[in-house]
């Protein structure tokens, strides 16, 4: 749309969109009035959609967004309702933005479980690493009591409060500092070398399967959420490097409130991981039935992650705020 064509465009509609505003503004508008607000709405939105596709003068798409935004407000309140915006996170923002950091989830969940491995068999296998970590009496309490007693020392729910709080601010940590990228690696090292090193003792005295028995019921969905709290850290990293063709700014500002999402979600997944871990983890359930559990919560996390994650995508979500929440950007190429 050439400068001319933007013009006579704003002088044709210019009254339209004078007079929704006045109508937005107004208090206690009548009958007659709220028919005729909720017309131009509608008018108003085509026009602003008619400008945003003709790549025109953002200061005009400004300015509508601005009105609508006060007609939104006059005609149907000032926000959202409650379970509408939380509906709209656990079904579309949270999946799509789960979606959108899958890749570095599944690098850092191989990073993880590699740099466990490696320092689970060194120690296993070394008695000197053994007697690194501590000596041959405490580390004959940590295999055959103190490993095991951990998850019923404490009362089940101040436990499952406790476990939660800590995963959440390991998640926090990873997004809110993922855009320099080197603390969530560390965090992952840090979580890694743990798990390992713990691993490697039950390994080296023949406790292997207690080991597993007791991690993995609450272990899979806990170190699923971190690895998605990694990757979101590590996608915002990614975006300050590699920004495409948006403004850097601009392009952090939009991964960042994604991310924002991202934390927010996992905020529920590990409250969930934390009732397995108190709950579940110590009861008297055999050990393949616990594991089970853990298995089956696991699973429902992927497909629930997978298919509304995909769903969303294809719908061009990202977990981003609705575009009307959203700042207008000037078009760019690519």
């Amino acid at each position: 749309m050439s400068a001319v064509d933007l013009d006579a465009f704003a002088i044709v509609h210019g009254p339209e969109w004078d007079r929704l505003a006045e109508l937005s503004r107004r208090r206690r508008p009548n009958g007659e009035e709220i028919d005729e607000l909720a017309t131009l709405y509608q008018r108003v939105a085509t026009h602003l959609s008619v400008l945003r596709s003709a790549g025109a003068d953002p200061t005009y798409a400004a300015r509508l967004s601005a009105v609508l935004a006060q007609a939104r407000t006059a005609l149907t309140g000032s926000r959202e309702p409650f379970l509408g915006e939380v509906s709209r996170l656990v079904t579309v923002s949270f999946p799509a933005a789960v979606h959108r950091c899958r890749w570095w989830a599944l690098a850092s969940a191989g990073f993880t479980l590699g740099v466990a491995l490696a320092v689970g068999r060194w120690v296993a296998d070394d008695p000197r690493a053994q007697a690194a970590v501590a000596s041959p009496a405490q580390v004959r309490q940590l295999v055959n009591q103190d490993f095991e007693n951990y998850y019923s020392e404490y009362a089940a729910g101040s436990f499952a409060a406790q476990v939660w709080t800590n995963n959440a601010w390991i998640a926090a940590v990873c997004v809110a500092l993922g855009v320099f990228g080197l603390p969530v690696v560390w965090v992952l090292f840090q979580n890694a070398v743990n798990l390992g090193t713990v691993g490697g003792l039950m390994a080296a005295h023949g406790r292997l399967d207690v080991f597993f028995g007791m991690i993995t019921p609450h272990g899979l969905l806990e170190l699923t959420a971190v690895f998605v709290a990694a990757g979101a850290g590590l996608q915002l990293f990614w975006t300050w490097v590699v920004p495409g063709p948006m403004p850097r700014s601009q392009a952090l500002a939009r991964e960042g409130r994604s991310m924002v999402t991202v934390a927010l979600g996992l905020v529920a997944v590990l409250a969930v991981s934390g009732v397995l871990e108190a709950f579940v983890t110590p009861s008297s359930l055999g050990t393949p039935a616990r594991i089970t559990v853990g298995v089956l919560a696991w699973a429902a996390f992927l497909v629930y992650a997978g298919v509304l994650g995909s769903r969303a995508a294809r719908a061009g979500q990202t977990g981003d705020l609705r575009d009307e929440l959203v700042e207008d950007l000037a078009p760019v190429a690519g």
